[in-house]
């Protein structure tokens, strides 16, 4: 019969493995789904990404119904243990429950304006409810048996029902509107008869439609004409007419061989889809009453389905999970050459001009099917022959088929402003001479030969432009299944897991690229890059198919085209990206819709939408030029686009620290620590220092010290250490500069804060005696404090320590020991040599020189006057100017013997260890007298 001779391939978007799914619901806005389980478990999946975002389990039994509200961030659900919960999906729990039916629910829905909900139950009623006020609002009787579904109208003031008594119910519910919605006074117009007939009048039995043989399991309204479908155990699908005053049956469907569980009008074509526990979707002409399309699972039988509200997806629970699906491609064909844009829209081919935006219809084409007036299949692909005008059109119906078209000599003319607009009308009563064949695909390979693999005998078949066979070719591989377009003489062969570039004359493999299964094939217009583009991925390669980079995506890949400068663009199911031939990738922007790119040039995106429209969008391209031209080293564009001030955001600056370019990275950040990390990476001191000075944190200054250190430059290292108080770190400094004043004065300091060791090493350090004795003997160390005094011939500190001792030593051999050798004790004093050079200069240790970028950049802003990023401030210069750390300025607190009281002018020096948040500032501290100056060098090269 002829509803089963079409039999296709489904074209899944996503599918779920869980217990059986009873109830489904499309998100109307979010790529969302909802899945309610025989388990008692609601899923809350992402379709487009593959994941599931929540789960509610509350229900104790099998959920059977499920909906989102179209607005807020709610759903309803419905289960056997009779209760209707209201959920928020936002905070994650279910807000309340309506109590009221008295066996199984069937299914809940929303209403599409009102705060109701309808639901159906095994109970033989249809309740109404107002979910804000937590009230059942109407209770709709009439049915003899379990009301298996219920659905309120989408415009009008209607429920459909339909029952295992064998009928679908239309329930008239205006007066519940008028009784609920409507001003008071509204009610009181109602008529009497209604009470007095029905028993309230809100909700009233419009039509009893009576036809099947069976109970009704599913029925419902088509969204805009007086139309009404049904599916019940009779294993039959019944489509109903109604007018204000009857509903009377027009026809029946039959294919089905088992119950049909659900049916439904698809939102945006004139078809039918039902499901069966025959385990079959069926989808049915409605103009012609015949089935056109079916899938079938090989274990599950089929209980539900749901059609999305804005996009062209349908989805469909069974026994073991669920699936999103759609009936056909929405990729409309299309091939460009030059400033044309050859493509199919409806039942057209047309041209579109991209410079003179004209766009007309060429010729009329027949959208191929199976036998028997089967379903329309869109054509998949097309090639175009700008040598002899002819384009070649792909398509899957037939198991895959061919049409081949000469176009009209003024079709180019017509679009480039030097010929007349034709209409569809007149396209329509053209001629269209095609020729057809079958074949898997179908491209040119010359200026008048076209390939064709045929699928049946495994063989490529090369045709003139009459279709005649003029020679067959073996394919490279055995298990090549698909062949694209390869430059003149030259195919792409697809196999299991690679991609061959296979020479059609000389019959030979000239290359070949290992990749996962390849869907479209897009060429450079130069030919010398090509991107092979797969579901998740995509690779690309030279013209000789050497392999150049892969890009993964978690989305699907949905188109692509190169931009004369030779990166490749392409489109997700959200986002436009672009893929450099070294693999950089990243995001030009977002998408509201997907779209399908024809063009990328100077910054302006053509496209076609799923309805087959020419749209332009602006891109901004400067990120992608700018890294494509720090790859090829193009450093002159570089700086140009550096200097126009386009580019920012923390992309592009990990970007450039990445590819080793810190310094460039640097130009772009305006925040403080960014800059001090850049300028450090890169060794920048000048900018560190600056970046350091505006945020004034001990962790900073540690780290300039520590890059100061490693190129030499002891100025900063100093400068650093007084800033984080590392006064260990500054007196070796003083020590290895030989700078024995500033070692004093840390002797000094060490004093103020009661720092025992820290006065024992600054006394080390200067070969102070003396002052090591005093130490030793005021922190009770008497025994070390005499002999480092007897060692060093300080014979009067030395007696009166051995007084000291005498008197505490009591009975301790050892020491009474040391006393009686008076000087016997053999020791090498430990006095450190004196400095030959003071070094004031900085060391010569480390040549750090401004790179490229660097030098042109602050060359640059020297030139225009202004202060770029490796400037320093005049402040910090004034500083810098003052002089170093110590002399004059550092008011030490005059006479020793104010040391440690609170006006001795110490405040910020003194004041011990736990004074974090104190410490010298920059009025007592002065910069180096070299900072920013000639000494320093710039950021590495």
């Amino acid at each position: 019969p002829p509803y089963l001779r079409v039999i296709r391939a489904m074209l899944t978007k996503f599918e779920t493995k869980s217990n059986r799914v009873k109830g489904l619901s499309f998100h109307p806005s979010r790529p969302w789904i909802l899945a309610s389980l025989h388990s008692g478990v609601v899923q809350l999946w992402d379709f487009r990404m593959g994941t599931l975002i929540d789960r509610f389990d509350e229900h104790d039994g099998p959920v059977r119904g499920v909906c989102f509200h179209r607005t807020q961030p709610l759903f309803v659900s419905g289960g056997d243990d009779y209760k209707i919960k209201l959920w928020s999906f936002k905070l994650r729990r279910c807000l309340f429950t309506l109590l009221g039916h008295l066996d199984y629910i069937r299914t809940v829905q929303f209403h599409q304006e009102y705060p109701w909900v309808v639901s159906a139950s095994d109970d033989q009623t249809i309740r109404v409810w107002n979910w804000q006020s937590r009230t059942c609002i109407s209770v709709l009787t009439g049915h003899n048996h379990y009301v298996m579904c219920a659905a309120f109208h989408a415009k009008e003031d209607l429920v459909v029902s339909a029952s295992l008594d064998q009928t679908v119910r239309v329930w008239d519910i205006a007066g519940l509107r008028k009784k609920t919605v409507a001003p008071a006074e509204d009610v009181l117009r109602i008529p009497q008869m209604n009470t007095d007939l029905f028993g309230g009048g809100d909700a009233v039995v419009k039509y009893v439609l009576e036809g099947h043989d069976r109970g009704v399991n599913w029925a419902a309204f088509h969204p805009s004409l007086p139309l009404i479908v049904s599916g019940a155990d009779d294993r039959q699908v019944k489509l109903w007419r109604m007018n204000d005053t009857k509903a009377w049956e027009v026809d029946t469907l039959r294919g089905h061989v088992n119950n049909v569980s659900c049916v439904m009008f698809h939102a945006r074509q004139d078809v039918i889809v039902s499901n069966s526990e025959d385990r079959s979707i069926r989808v049915w002409d409605m103009s012609k009453r015949t089935g056109v399309q079916t899938f079938r699972r090989e274990h599950d039988r089929f209980w539900i389905l749901a059609a999305h509200p804005e996009v062209n997806l349908l989805a469909a629970g069974h026994d073991s999970g669920m699936i999103v699906f759609k009936l056909e491609r929405e990729r409309p064909a299309f091939a460009t050459h030059g400033n044309q844009l050859y493509y199919v829209r409806d039942r057209y081919l047309r041209i579109y001009d991209f410079e003179t935006k004209r766009d007309n219809p060429i010729l009329s084409i027949r959208r191929s099917g199976g036998s028997g007036g089967g379903s329309s299949a869109p054509p998949r692909g097309m090639t175009y022959n700008p040598a002899e005008n002819a384009i070649l059109l792909s398509s899957d119906a037939e198991g895959g088929s061919y049409e081949l078209f000469q176009l009209p000599r003024d079709a180019v003319a017509s679009v480039s402003g030097k010929g007349t607009v034709t209409s569809a009308a007149t396209v329509d009563a053209m001629s269209t001479d095609s020729r057809r064949g079958l074949g898997a695909s179908a491209v040119f390979v010359a200026r008048n030969r076209f390939a064709v693999f045929d699928r049946s005998s495994g063989q490529i078949f090369i045709k003139n432009l009459r279709n005649e066979v003029t020679k067959k070719v073996a394919p490279p591989c055995p298990s090549t299944d698909a062949i694209f377009y390869a430059g003149t003489g030259n195919l792409l062969c697809r196999a299991e897991d690679k991609v061959v570039l296979f020479d059609v004359q000389q019959r030979k493999t000239l290359a070949e690229m290992s990749t996962s299964n390849v869907k479209y094939v897009v060429w450079s217009t130069d030919m010398n890059y090509v991107a092979l583009l797969s579901k998740h991925a995509i690779h690309v390669g030279d013209k000789r198919l050497r392999h150049l980079c892969t890009v993964h995506e978690t989305i699907r890949v949905k188109s692509g085209a190169w931009d004369p400068s030779g990166v490749f663009v392409y489109t997700t199911l959200n986002h436009i990206k672009y893929c450099l031939p070294n693999g950089d990738s990243g995001i030009v922007r977002t998408l509201d819709q997907p779209v399908y790119v024809t063009r990328v040039n100077k910054g302006v995106l053509c496209c076609l939408d799923r309805q087959g429209k020419n749209v332009e969008m602006e891109i901004d391209a400067s990120e992608y030029l700018f890294k494509l031209a720090l790859h090829r080293r193009e450093y002159d564009r570089v700086l140009a686009m550096i200097r126009s001030d386009r580019l920012c955001g923390q992309s592009i600056i990990s970007y450039l620290q990445q590819k080793g370019f810190p310094e460039v990275a640097l130009h772009f950040v305006r925040d403080d620590r960014t800059r001090f990390s850049l300028a450090i990476e890169c060794g920048n001191i000048e900018v560190a220092l600056q970046a350091a000075h505006e945020l004034d944190e001990r962790d900073l200054w540690h780290k300039l010290g520590i890059e100061a250190l490693r190129q030499g430059n002891h100025h900063i290292v100093e400068f650093a250490y007084q800033r984080t108080k590392n006064f260990e770190r500054l007196s070796f400094l003083y020590l290895i500069t030989g700078n024995l004043e500033k070692l004093q004065k840390m002797l000094k300091i060490a004093e103020m804060r009661s720092d025992v060791t820290g006065r024992f090493h600054n006394a080390l350090y200067l070969g102070d005696v003396q002052e090591r004795v005093r130490v030793l003997e005021e922190s009770g160390q008497l025994p070390l404090a005499y002999a480092t005094a007897k060692t060093h011939g300080i014979e009067e500190d030395a007696t009166r320590i051995a007084e000291k001792l005498t008197e505490s030593i009591g009975e301790d051999v050892n020491l009474k020991a040391m006393l009686l050798a008076d000087g016997g004790l053999e020791a090498k004093l430990m006095l450190p040599p004196k400095p030959l050079v003071r070094c004031d200069d900085n060391w010569p240790l480390l040549t750090v020189s401004k790179g490229f970028f660097e030098g042109n950049l602050a060359a640059a802003e020297a030139m225009s006057g202004g202060k770029g990023a490796f400037d320093m401030p005049d402040a910090d210069m004034a500083d810098a100017a003052a002089g170093a750390w110590g002399g004059d300025d550092l008011d030490l607190g005059g006479d020793m013997d104010g040391i440690g009281g609170d006006d001795d002018g110490m405040d910020g020096i003194g004041g011990g260890d736990d004074d974090e948040d104190g410490g010298w500032e920059m009025e007592d501290l002065d910069l180096p007298p070299d900072v920013g100056g000639g000494a320093m060098g710039g950021g590495e090269g």
